[in-house]
């Protein structure tokens, strides 16, 4: 069990904005487009050297991007959101809309104009004697509400004025990449063409820990203390790589964590046990972090509670340590930590 006086040091390791539920059927035919043409100005990279650590800003530039879309959100396992690559690294952009693979095609080109679009990072946190780093630069729109340092573009009109979407193509193939070229905390695409590719990575050991951040009431204010739990430094039983409602309401009832106390940093609001009728009733899908190695490095595999996947078990020799996996999807980084999202299932491969 993870005392509460050590959690702050968890938070910094993982993501805690909220994946939420994914349309993943099908949604009409879109209608017929033109392939346009377009000449990049910039490299992804580029773009990523003009941002600096906790200065988001609006492009001012007649700058263009272009890459090949190595996302798709169908398996729910990407949200309102795709990335696309070059040569020199990926990028995230912020599109403010579900059903993307509809539009946009693993291996389509798609052109980004950004002027009037704002460069900024999630997952940045300023390096300490715990750790802490870079996370990922991204493009979105102005985040009124300060929350973050960029926002998804909302309507279809300011995504038709940035978004161009050229050639289809084959989809991408993953690199695959060894120990000595994961990205440092202090990396981004500036820095190495590996962050925000789509990459394979192999021989991946399980580390017998996973973080997730559990609710006492999901339709309560998800930032008090009081109502946050916080499972960390182990496993607590989570043997799948999310958790759907069932599965929280599963593991709430069979009381695997009966025992974790409730609240955030030093708060101790009482353990879940005497919660868990309430955290029942209101339970919500999950995100997990399943946390692996490889070598010397460790590698957060986070996943969706939405996705279509988040109840699949993992392998029970993997969880021995008995087998490793490839894992092949988007390599991102926050807070100077490897975060590696699967588009979906077929990216595991358990090696005998």
């Amino acid at each position: 069990m993870a005392a509460a006086a050590i959690l702050p040091f968890s938070l910094m390791l993982n993501s805690c904005e909220e994946f939420t539920p994914v349309f993943t059927g099908k949604y009409p035919e879109p209608e017929q487009w033109e392939p346009v043409q377009m000449t990049a100005t910039h490299t992804i990279a580029d773009l990523a050297r003009m941002y600096t650590p906790g200065s988001p800003f609006e492009i001012e530039d007649e700058i263009v991007i272009a890459g090949k879309v190595s996302t798709s959100d169908q398996a729910g396992n990407f949200y309102r959101s795709l990335y696309i690559q070059d040569e020199t690294g990926g990028i995230e952009i912020k599109m403010g809309k579900t059903g993307l693979y509809n539009e946009y095609k693993p291996g389509q080109t798609v052109y980004v104009a950004c002027k009037g679009l704002w460069l900024g990072m999630y997952g940045y946190k300023t390096p300490n004697d715990y750790g802490g780093g870079n996370g990922m630069v991204q493009l979105g729109f102005e985040d009124l509400t300060g929350e973050y340092e960029t926002s998804y573009l909302e309507v279809q009109y300011l995504i038709d004025r940035h978004v161009f979407r050229g050639e289809t193509g084959d989809p991408v193939e993953p690199e695959i990449i060894t120990e000595s070229e994961l990205p440092d905390a202090d990396e981004t695409q500036a820095d190495n063409p590996n962050v925000g590719r789509l990459v394979t990575i192999r021989g991946l050991k399980y580390a017998d820990e996973i973080f997730t951040l559990l609710y006492v009431n999901g339709n309560q204010d998800r930032d008090a203390s009081e109502n946050r739990v916080f499972l960390s430094d182990g496993t607590y039983n989570i043997t799948t790589w999310a958790m759907s409602e069932q599965k929280v309401k599963e593991h709430l009832l069979a009381g695997d964590w009966d025992a974790v106390t409730v609240g955030s940093g030093n708060d101790d609001f009482g353990p879940v046990s005497e919660y868990r009728d309430e955290m029942v009733r209101y339970a919500t899908p999950a995100n997990v972090s399943q946390y692996f190695t490889m070598g010397e490095r460790e590698i957060q595999i986070r996943t969706s509670g939405y996705c279509r996947f988040a109840d699949q078990e993992i392998d029970p020799g993997v969880l021995d340590g008995t087998r490793t996996i490839d894992a092949t999807g988007v390599l991102t980084m926050y807070q100077g930590n490897i975060q590696f999202v699967l588009l979906d299932q077929t990216g595991i491969k358990v090696n005998e």
